[in-house]
């Protein structure tokens, strides 16, 4: 062979081996770059146009906002932000947050400044300039109004000047979100539909104890205290004010009930005549859904629900037609989250949907069809479903996954993206009759990655009867023949869902990149976990850790029914409850665990907040066995396995108190753990610093499994 062909033939193996290789993946691609680097392609900032056929989404960056139509599949450049600064002598970054008042008015932010423009004619309709230390902004429908809070106070904005709406006090916070965020509150302020009225959640937690945390940024190092309502301790107090803008004077409703009792999903009438609240009680074991006046005057309850484990609302009354005052209550009551429409008087008109599945969320409605998703049969789906008022339900989305809509109301026609287990993203308009229009169906951002397969897999609960879902990741190069290691990953509480039928299952990368160093990754969602039920969710109520430990140890013989799996070599991550699951699983099946890492973990659930912790454990004074039997300072002699705990010290939802005690009663029996404080994170570790979280996980596992 000539020389020349000797280097033609070399160049060529090593150009096919490069080529042919994959990508190793690294873990710090693994944690930064899931959601960037290898994020599926979306469209970015749909939004329906109101009252028509037309919509919007943004591009490169949200530096341009096209314009499309249901009619057309050819879309067009509405305006960009060089345009738009250059129009209206402005300094817009991006149109990210953009917003549609009407079908001819386009709201943007700057700032405080509040700029509202028509796109279409490129004239400029009014600029609002609000306080710059405003937080938490609501502005009304008609963009007249416009409410915040600074530090705990109440102010609105209106005809170009503020007016302050509470008075300053330090134990009293207006107008932010109140009951730690529990019962689905996300925010604490809301403004009638004819802006006439701003109410507002208000709480006072002058007897809600101090907590310190301590801030090491400064020298000496000083105190941070904050308000936290631990179980069985006073609570806050709460109250919605009503702020008339004609008269400039507030009315409060308090709870009907205990001064205690939680008050929760607020709602307008759409005629900005009355509102409704739901008052739960402090036991979380009933509900009455209640009528005011827009002035505030009580007009009568409309429906009371009870439970003997827990009830909680978690979506207000909604509405479907503007011009009617029947609104649709969405209720575990007969086992699932189901569809209940209701008249004003409280008189139950129909039960909309009759599913063995639960609803998740109402998208909206045209004026023959509520729309909504739910799981399905599968409880591994998210699905877009819709119903008329007689009851009679079709599904909308015919491919399995999980899917996230926007419904135009006017038309009916749906944006939809979804994924499913091998399906990164696909975004679509669905008409209510005839063929999708794709916009978007992203590339495998992961083709050119070394990583292995993701399976989702069924097996029995420890009650021999009820499936539970497990997801089990094996690396590229799987060899059935060899035995392999297993980290286990958990979380196992309420509101949350690890294995779905959405892309990789809902798997973070650095799982795989632990596969990739010979490991299989399994997670099972317990008894407990959400989307399943009433019977299933409720099963753990007054003994948490208990049901679910039992069902995770199933999983764990699944593990050991596979003959590549090598039983003596199985470890446990999770964080916040599953931080408690962890300790849980080694402390109460110690010779089934080699190694766990606890992350921000509960440990005792007497120090854990009211809200979360009485709906499912009562007080520790209702139920002293059940907070004997889960807390985890009980079973510290029982270790056997190597155990890293991890907190942050400015963890204001798990405080650090959980795992320093725990370390106490280590030190106390004599037995050794290791403990990795995150100075100055809260509940989580983000950012650049979440790298360096995943090494100390991961190294931590792969050094003592």
């Amino acid at each position: 062979m000539k020389l020349n062909q000797v280097v033609y033939t070399a160049l060529f193996f090593i150009c096919f081996t490069v080529v042919g290789q994959k990508k190793e993946l690294t873990l710090s691609d693994a944690v930064m770059q899931q959601f960037r680097a290898y994020a599926a392609d979306r469209v970015d900032g749909f939004q329906w146009i109101p009252d028509g056929n037309q919509y919007s989404f943004a591009k490169n960056r949200y530096s341009e906002i096209h314009l499309g139509s249901e009619a057309n599949s050819n879309t067009k450049v509405l305006i960009t932000v060089k345009e738009f600064n250059e129009l209206f002598k402005t300094e817009l970054s991006s149109f990210f947050g953009y917003q549609w008042q009407d079908g001819e008015t386009l709201l943007l932010t700057i700032k405080n400044e509040f700029i509202a423009v028509n796109p279409f004619t490129k004239t400029l309709i009014s600029r609002t300039k609000i306080n710059e230390a405003a937080e938490n902004v609501s502005s009304s429908k008609n963009g007249l109004v416009y409410a915040y809070t600074k530090e705990n106070n109440l102010f609105a904005h209106i005809d170009n000047k503020e007016v302050q709406i509470t008075d300053f006090n330090a134990e009293i916070v207006s107008g932010q979100a109140i009951a730690r965020s529990e019962f689905g509150i996300s925010n604490g302020i809301f403004i009638s539909p004819d802006a006439k009225y701003i109410a507002f959640y208000q709480k006072n937690e002058s007897e809600v104890a101090l907590y310190p945390l301590l801030d090491i940024t400064s020298t000496p190092g000083t105190l941070n205290n904050i308000r936290y309502p631990m179980a069985g301790q006073k609570s806050e107090k709460p109250r919605v004010g009503i702020y008339s803008i004609e008269s400039g004077k507030t009315v409060y409703v308090s709870p009907r009930g205990a001064t205690d009792d939680y008050l929760t999903n607020f709602a307008w009438t759409p005629d900005s005549k009355a509102f409704t609240i739901a008052e739960v009680n402090r036991a979380q074991n009933a509900i009455q859904l209640n009528l005011f006046s827009a002035a505030g005057q009580f007009q009568r309850t409309l429906f009371t629900e009870t439970d003997n484990t827990w009830v909680e609302p978690e979506h207000p009354a909604y509405f479907p037609n503007p011009k009617e005052s029947s609104f649709i209550w969405i209720s575990e009551r007969d086992g699932y989250n189901n569809l209940y429409l209701y008249d004003l008087n409280g008189k139950l008109l129909r039960k909309l949907t009759q599913n063995l599945f639960p609803v998740i969320d109402i998208l909206g409605a045209t004026a023959k069809e509520i729309y909504f998703t739910a799981t399905g049969e599968s409880g591994t789906n998210t699905l877009v479903y819709a119903v008329d008022f007689k009851g009679k339900q079709r599904l909308v989305t015919k491919d399995l996954g999980v899917h996230a809509a926007k419904l135009n109301e006017f038309t009916g026609t749906l944006f939809d993206e979804y994924s499913n287990l091998n399906t990164p993203n696909i975004s679509q308009i669905l008409p209510v009759k005839g063929s999708a229009t794709k916009l978007v169906e992203s590339p495998d951002k992961l083709k050119d990655v070394a990583i292995g397969t993701t399976e989702i897999v069924q097996l029995k609960a420890a009650d021999g009867k009820t499936d539970l879902y497990a997801r089990l990741i094996k690396p590229s190069n799987f060899d059935a023949s060899k035995k392999y290691p297993v980290l286990i990953y958990v979380y196992g509480g309420p509101h949350a869902q690890m294995v779905t039928n959405s892309y990789l299952a809902g798997a973070n990368l650095w799982m795989h990149w632990l596969a990739e160093k010979g490991y299989l990754v399994f997670t099972v969602d317990n008894r407990g976990s959400s989307n399943r039920g009433a019977a299933f969710e409720h099963v753990i109520h007054r003994n948490l850790g208990t049901n679910e430990l039992a069902d995770q140890l199933s999983g764990v013989a699944y593990l050991k029914s596979l003959p590549y799996v090598d039983a003596s070599r199985l470890a446990v991550h999770g964080w916040s409850f599953g931080g408690f699951m962890t300790n849980t699983m080694l402390l109460k099946a110690p010779e089934t665990f080699k190694v766990g890492v606890a992350g921000g973990p509960v440990t005792d659930w007497a120090y854990y907040e009211i809200m979360y912790g009485e709906r499912y454990m009562d007080t520790p004074a209702e139920n002293p066995e059940g907070y004997k039997t889960a807390a985890l300072r009980n079973y510290v002699k029982n270790l056997k396995g190597k155990l890293l705990l991890i907190h942050g010290t400015s963890d204001d939802v798990v405080v650090e108190q959980h795992n320093l005690d725990l370390v106490k009663n280590f030190v106390e029996a004599g037995v050794q753990i290791d403990y990795f404080p995150y100075p100055m994170h809260k509940h989580n570790v983000r950012g650049k610093d979440r790298v360096h979280l995943m090494e100390k996980v991961l190294n931590y596992v792969l050094e003592h499994n």
